[in-house]
């Protein structure tokens, strides 16, 4: 779901690779009689792809390591693969639905700029194609698989990816976009604010507070949030008489906001908007100068509370793998 050079001709990719079986360690595909164009990659490949996605994601500046790292570390149970190319000058990550077995996800692809259009993009995304369908998907996707995934779909900017997903027969299904807040600009003092209801408390959740709101996030929400709640970088929660009532996190991915919510007998006592203040004043002393809130719903309630603004647009496309 980035640059990959305009790949033109059909490249000669592998045969199926096997499932893997831990979330550790890359699962053993068997060798392909020809030449081979792709392989499944080990963890000592993981460096180097990191420095492939650096280079090939211009979008997303610094970002390309802790990218390849957190998706090589998604939550447990998760079937997944990691593709490469005997230089490991390209890199594919795959991964199976946890919602729909029957739905796949190519979550990366990015080809270092030096090996652009020679066909490695093709060809991970038809070697990926075949894992998703050994491993029963009928369908794939070029969007995010949440809780762990790169973006919601493929960046508009990153046009040759759009281009590559359209002449492999992928249909664009969905438009999803984050918000990008200006940490210089905007105004977080609500972050320091007191609750206006008595008995109401706000906490920074330290490694002893965060199974609790995660427990708490996937009895609201749902096991993907809760996971993100619990790896963030950063959360923050509300709480009425010691009884949690809302959370917000950061951090999922460097300089990404999200997500946060509010239990609904809590709702409109304004908790969500001074945990967001409290998340982006702590993004800010990291030194961020800005943040992403991804995959956003509710524009209204981002624009007017820090100024966010809509600004990276993403496609969604999926295929027919039958």
């Amino acid at each position: 779901m980035n640059p990959v050079g305009g790949d033109g001709e059909p490249a000669e990719r592998t045969g199926r690779t096997a499932r893997r079986t831990s979330p550790e360690e890359p699962a053993v595909r068997e060798a392909h009689p020809a030449e081979r164009i792709v392989r499944e990659a080990h963890p000592e490949d993981l460096e180097a792809l990191g420095e492939v996605a650096s280079a090939a994601l211009t979008l997303d500046p610094g970002e390309g390591p802790a990218l390849v790292a957190r998706l090589a570390a998604p939550p447990p149970g998760r079937r997944w693969t990691v593709l490469t190319t005997p230089g490991r000058d390209a890199v594919a990550f795959a991964s199976i639905s946890g919602r729909d077995p029957a739905v796949g996800h190519i979550d990366l692809l990015a080809v270092h700029p030096a090996a652009q259009g020679r066909g490695r993009g093709r060809a991970l995304v038809g070697a990926a194609e075949e894992w998703l369908r050994a491993e029963g998907a009928a369908e794939a996707r070029f969007a995010g698989n949440p809780p762990c995934y790169a973006w919601p779909g493929i960046d508009v900017r990153y046009t040759p990816a759009a281009c590559l997903a359209e002449s492999l027969g992928y249909e664009r299904y969905h438009c999803a976009w984050n918000m990008t807040v200006d940490l210089g600009a905007a105004d977080l003092s609500g972050g320091t604010a007191r609750p206006a209801e008595r008995g109401i408390t706000l906490h920074a959740a330290g490694p002893a507070d965060r199974a609790a709101v995660a427990a708490f996030v996937g009895e609201h929400w749902n096991d993907a949030w809760a996971w993100e709640a619990a790896q963030g970088t950063g959360c923050h929660y509300a709480a009425r008489d010691g009884e949690i009532i809302a959370f917000a996190a950061w951090g999922a991915r460097p300089a990404w906001f999200g997500p946060m919510g509010t239990a609904p007998a809590a709702r409109g006592l304004g908790v969500g908007r001074m945990l967001l203040h409290r998340c982006l004043a702590e993004m800010r002393a990291a030194g961020l100068e800005s943040a992403q809130i991804s995959w956003v719903g509710p524009l209204g309630f981002y624009s007017r509370a820090v100024g966010a603004r809509a600004e990276r647009v993403f496609w969604l496309y999926r295929r027919d793998l039958r």
